[in-house]
């Protein structure tokens, strides 16, 4: 049995549906990768900042009841899983880098290793209720590096934004920089630093400085 010819209303509502969803398939082809979600390979990447964060979390519960060497001992396996500190430390010497020596690069990183910790752990020494919260999806930042986005929220006045910039590396996602208030690089501080000590001394002032630093932090207990 045949069916009846479409109206002339009928008709037209038919192209124009066909119309909108002709549009809605060219709308959907020009969307960046990001409005379909976050991609899996960058959501290890925030997955790696909210491991960093449990482990602060718990270093900061732990507060000052709990003396300095427990709380680094504590949080530097946490650190080392998540920072590519190698890069850091590279990126923060600069060109000069490569022209160290490698068992003086090794002392280096050594020393390095033990400021970026005992620099958190003086940093977060205590927990008064507050959050520490991992936004979703994180952005493209070239290179093929993101930013994981994060958020410390106390329990009274304004929150504290910390960046974290991530590359991906045979090891998984790992942090390479931090951006204080989405802006203000760590690394980029520390190299105006480190290069005022480089042109005075060279690599063993780098040295001497970086222990000297963990030791204020450490309030000398790791000198």
């Amino acid at each position: 049995m045949f069916s009846r010819p479409m109206s002339r209303l009928a008709r037209a509502a038919a192209v124009e549906l066909d119309r909108r969803r002709l549009l809605g398939l060219v709308l959907l082809a020009a969307l960046p990768a990001a409005a379909y979600g976050a991609d899996p390979a960058a959501a290890e990447a925030s997955a790696t900042v909210a491991r960093f964060y449990d482990g602060l979390l718990a270093d900061m519960k732990a507060g000052k009841k709990v003396d300095f060497q427990r709380r680094f001992a504590m949080l530097a396996p946490v650190i080392d899983q998540v920072f590519d500190l190698q890069t850091v430390l590279a990126v923060s010497v600069g060109p000069r880098w490569a022209g160290l020596a490698p068992d003086q690069q090794d002392r280096l990183l050594g020393a390095f290793r033990r400021y970026t910790v005992a620099s958190y752990v003086a940093s977060f020494d205590s927990y008064a209720g507050q959050t520490l919260s991992v936004l979703p999806d994180p952005r493209p930042c070239g290179g093929g590096e993101v930013v994981v986005q994060t958020r410390i929220v106390p329990t009274g006045g304004d929150a504290t934004k910390l960046d974290y910039v991530m590359k991906q590396t045979p090891a998984g996602w790992k942090i390479v920089d931090v951006l204080a208030d989405g802006a203000i690089s760590r690394v980029a501080v520390q190299r105006s630093d480190f290069r005022g000590v480089l042109a005075n001394g060279g690599g063993d002032a780098l040295l001497a400085s970086l222990q000297r630093k963990t030791s204020d932090l450490s309030g000398g207990s790791m000198a």
